[in-house]
């Protein structure tokens, strides 16, 4: 798996998994319970991991989407 994106907006995260997965790109959010520890302060993003062969895919993606992916 290989980081693709970080955030501290649920709304966001939601739509950017449910977009990658609409285009056949599985997704998985890591951090999701350590963000919530934190309470709502939002401190600590969430991960967006996709597999590796699929990584440019979901850049390409996130791009067309109007997102920049973790590596700018």
């Amino acid at each position: 798996m290989r980081l693709l994106l970080r955030t501290t907006d649920p709304v966001k995260l939601s739509w950017l998994v449910a977009l990658l997965r609409d285009q056949g790109v599985e997704a998985v959010v890591l951090d999701t319970h350590t963000s919530i520890v934190e309470g709502s302060i939002q401190a600590i993003p969430c991960r967006v991991m996709v597999p590796a062969e699929a990584l440019e895919k979901a850049r390409r993606i996130l791009r067309e989407a109007g997102e920049v992916p973790a590596d700018g």
